[in-house]
């Protein structure tokens, strides 16, 4: 059966019901139907967190690793085996539901539902977050146009584009203000997918709305002709673009397959920002179970660096434990095996792809976190083959547990959610963020990539060296570092897989996300507007006369 076939055998509780399950009564829900609710913030209570559990995974393939179907499949786990536990995951963006990914909410017996809301609209966010961001370029065109209110602001300068929750590389570089003085200045911009908005950054690292409008306000605009730095407060348009998010601000609760609860919110991509759901979903949940299960966006490399050192940081959230997501095919196509090989076994090619694994769980200690290595078995997987990664990581010493949480949902992790109460017990009880934010930008960006990716060293180009002045100029050198990178590698040459040695990370720029709070340096080529692929999901999907809609999986 598709995902979206299984999903429909299940009868979901009523979304009161699921939160009952965390002491919350109906009364305290704005519902959205009978199956979705946004959550007031007012379940916060620092004071009696629970235990934090992050699911990151090796470097992603074509291939697939199934993070987030193991994040919701070990929540459910840990439920059956006694612990009161919640999944926090990201919400889908609409432009990979249509182009590559169709649907994004797990798989098998580990989703969460309703599967077809979840994945189409949900319940407004990313519509509000859109509206927001282009709000404020609005009022930038507006003013820079304005005769009598302007801020002498240079158009050259200003990086702000416009966002929309759609693939459509056509939009990605425009012009604006053609037809005549009545309809605005000329310049060149584009189009950003929303997902990729430094105001979907600010929404997911916000812990009041008093915090949302004053990160809002120190977004970095442009300079004026006089070189003078604008932000979005000189604009006056942080106050009403914190008002259109008034109820996106607000965690979202659904359910799994299996009834667990699950908090949806935010989808800030991984490797241009932080790639991990809103602080206030993590500490809701963290504030009404015992387990709170998370992910992080793509390999430990990009999503759960940032997880620590953005969002952690930020929100003084200490994880407990880490598992890491492996399979067999994965590692194999790290050690060199084609990828329309990937099914037919190869021990070889698995013995030199798991050094990928390898150095993903060095990294998670230097966090002086407990890894747990999850091995996310599919059909094609011989005994060989699982014995082998098995046996590594024991000599290792690395819990590892062999689960199938695709087949057999929470019933598929049970050992795993059992190492996992393990390693989070015997945790330390504060993990360790990899640099200082007083060390200077070109010390951190150096300090994750010879630490994190295995780097020899960081080159800059000219542009980049520019934009380290700018920078320091503008008094921001101690934001926090969000590495932009290819996701297909440890270093940010996406042909260079296993793990690359000897090898140079080159920065092309550095963004300013002012409001997120960090900077964003530039590696490789990566695309803030996705364009739809030769065949995209879809052409797959339809709807019934009875609102029943296929293809969606």
């Amino acid at each position: 059966m598709t995902d979206l076939e299984i999903a429909h055998k299940f009868q979901m509780k009523p979304v009161t019901e699921v939160a009952a399950q965390l002491g919350i009564q109906p009364d305290d829900l704005e519902l959205y139907g009978k199956y979705k609710a946004k959550l007031p913030l007012k379940f916060i209570d620092r004071s009696k967190f629970g235990k934090l559990i992050l699911v990151s995974a090796i470097s992603p393939t074509p291939a697939g690793e199934g993070k987030t179907t193991v994040s919701i499949g070990l929540s459910q786990a840990l439920n059956r085996i006694g612990k009161r536990s919640a999944v926090v995951l990201r919400e889908p963006s609409l432009g990979p539901v249509f182009g590559i990914k169709g649907g994004a909410t797990g798989g098998g017996y580990s989703q969460v539902v309703p599967m077809e809301d979840i994945n189409l609209h949900f319940t407004g966010d990313f519509a509000a977050i859109e509206k927001a961001h282009n709000l404020l370029a609005a009022l930038i065109d507006n003013n820079i146009q304005s005769k009598t209110r302007s801020l002498n602001l240079d158009p050259r300068t200003i990086s702000w584009k416009r966002v929309m929750d759609m693939n459509d590389r056509s939009l990605r570089s425009v012009v604006v203000g053609l037809g005549g003085i009545t309809y605005g200045i000329p310049r060149e911009t584009g189009f950003d997918i929303t997902a990729a908005s430094e105001v979907m950054a600010i929404l997911c690292l916000s812990n009041s709305i008093e915090d949302l409008k004053t990160r809002l306000g120190n977004i970095f605009v442009g300079y004026t002709f006089d070189k003078k730095p604008v932000y979005a407060r000189d604009l006056k348009a942080n106050g009403a673009m914190a008002a259109l998010l008034k109820d996106a601000i607000k965690p979202n609760l659904v359910q799994t397959l299996e009834g667990t609860p699950a908090i949806i919110h935010g989808g800030p991509f991984a490797n241009i920002a932080q790639g991990t759901n809103s602080v206030l979903a993590t500490q809701t949940a963290l504030s009404l179970t015992d387990y709170t299960v998370t992910e992080a966006g793509f390999g430990f490399d990009l999503g759960a660096e940032k997880f620590l050192d953005i969002k952690c940081r930020s929100a003084k959230l200490s994880p407990n434990a880490a598992v890491l997501v492996a399979t067999v095919r994965a590692l194999k196509y790290h050690g060199g095996q084609p990828l329309k090989e990937i099914k037919t076994p190869n021990v070889e090619a698995l013995k030199k792809g798991v050094a990928n694994l390898e150095k993903h769980v060095e990294n998670i200690r230097l966090f002086s976190l407990a890894p747990v290595v999850a091995i996310n078995r599919f059909v094609t997987d011989t005994e060989e083959e699982l014995a082998f990664l098995q046996q590594f990581c024991k000599e290792k010493n690395i819990p590892v547990s062999v689960i199938d949480v695709w087949g057999k949902g929470g019933a598929g992790a049970e050992e795993l959610a059992r190492m996992v109460v393990d390693a989070a017990a015997d945790c330390c009880p504060n993990f360790l963020p990899l640099y200082p934010l007083t060390d200077s930008v070109e010390k951190k960006i150096e300090t994750i990539a010879k630490k994190i990716y295995g780097a020899e060293a960081v080159d800059y180009t000219a542009k980049a060296k520019n934009h380290l002045a700018r920078i320091s100029n503008l008094g921001l050198e101690n934001l926090a570092i969000c590495m932009a990178k290819t996701q297909k590698s440890l270093s940010d040459n996406p042909e260079l897989l296993g793990r690359p040695k000897d090898f140079v990370i080159t920065v092309r720029e550095i963004e300013i996300a002012s409001g997120a709070g960090f900077l964003v340096p530039i590696t490789g080529e990566i695309m803030r507007m996705p364009g739809l692929p030769e065949e995209p999901a879809s052409e797959r999907m339809d709807i019934d006369n009875e609102g029943n809609i296929t293809g969606l999986f």
